[in-house]
C-alpha cells in the first residue's frame, strides 16, 4: 500500500533531533512520497538538505507562505521567482512539483492583507508559467482566497485547498476552481465538522496530507504531528467512506500524481 502525504513540513526544527527516525517511520507505515511546501528563503536550505538525503521520497515545492509575507515581501518572492527558474530551467536535473503553500491568513494578523493578496496573485501567476499546480493556505479568509481565485480562473489555475476546513459550499467552491481537497488530522477531531459531510464529496477531488509538524490527528492531538499518523487520517476516511483504507490510499495517491504530475 503506498499512501501519499501531500502536504509535510519534514525539514521543521520540530524534527532536529529524530529527522531520520520520523522518516523511517513514516515509510515503514507506507508513507512513502512526500509532498514538501515551502515557507520562505530561510528554510530554502534544509528544504534541499531532505531532498537531497531521501531524493526517490521527497518532492518539493516553492513559495512563500501568507503568514510571513511581511515588509521586505517582495524580496522574498524574488527569492521564490529566482529558485523556480534555476530548478524549472532546461539544464537542471532538479524539479520544484508545486507553487506552495501560498494564499491568505487572517487568522494571526491582519496588517499585511493588501501584501498578501498581492503574493498570492503574484504566485499564482507564476504557477502558471510554469504550468504547476498551487497549494492553498488559506485561514480565515475563504472569501479573500475565492475573490483572487475567481479573478485569476482559467484552464491553467489547479491545485490543492490545503488543510481544508471549510462548510460543504466551500468545498464546492474549491473544487469548482480544479482545487483538491487536503484532507488531514482535523477530519478525526470531535469538532472538525468536515467528517459531518465529507462522504458527499468524491474521492477523486480529495488528497492525504499531515501538515506536520502541525494538527495532529487523534490520539495524537495537540504533540507534534508526523507523517507516520498520516495512517490514522486514512483510518477515518475508511471510516467515513466505508471502503477500505486500500482504496483510500491508491484513490488519493493517484489524485496526488494527477496534482503534481508525479
Amino acid at each position: 500500500m503506498i499512501i501519499t502525504d501531500t502536504h509535510t513540513h519534514i525539514y521543521s526544527e520540530a524534527f532536529e533531533e529524530d529527522q531520520d527516525q520520523m522518516m523511517d517511520r513514516a515509510i515503514t507505515n507506507g508513507v512513502i512520497r512526500f509532498f514538501v511546501p515551502a515557507i520562505d528563503s530561510s528554510y530554502t536550505n534544509a528544504m534541499y538538505d531532505i531532498e537531497s538525503r531521501y531524493p526517490e521520497h521527497v518532492f518539493l515545492m516553492m513559495g512563500l507562505h501568507p503568514t510571513h509575507v511581511k515588509e521586505n515581501f517582495r524580496q522574498e518572492l524574488a527569492h521564490v521567482e529566482e529558485e523556480l527558474g534555476e530548478r524549472l530551467g532546461q539544464n537542471s536535473d532538479k524539479k520544484f512539483y508545486a507553487v506552495g503553500e501560498i494564499g491568505i491568513d487572517l487568522y494571526w494578523d491582519k496588517t499585511f492583507l493588501k501584501e498578501q493578496q498581492e503574493a498570492f496573485r503574484h504566485q499564482i501567476r507564476l504557477a502558471k508559467k510554469y504550468k504547476l499546480p498551487i497549494v492553498i493556505h488559506c485561514r480565515d479568509a475563504f472569501e479573500e482566497i475565492f475573490e483572487v481565485l475567481e479573478s485569476e480562473k482559467d484552464d491553467n489555475l489547479f491545485g490543492i485547498f490545503h488543510c481544508f476546513t471549510g462548510t460543504i459550499e466551500d468545498a464546492h467552491r474549491a473544487i469548482g476552481y480544479q482545487m483538491k481537497l487536503g484532507i488531514g488530522g482535523v477530519v478525526t477531531f470531535k469538532n472538525g465538522k468536515i467528517d459531518t459531510f465529507l462522504n458527499q464529496i468524491p474521492l477523486q477531488d480529495i488528497v492525504l496530507e499531515t501538515d506536520a509538524p502541525y494538527l495532529a490527528p487523534t490520539p495524537y492531538r495537540g504533540k507534534r504531528n508526523e507523517s507516520s499518523y498520516l495512517i490514522n487520517v486514512l483510518n477515518k476516511l475508511s471510516e467515513i467512506y466505508q471502503k477500505p483504507v486500500e482504496e483510500i490510499a491508491a484513490i488519493t495517491t493517484q489524485n496526488s500524481k494527477d496534482i503534481f504530475g508525479v
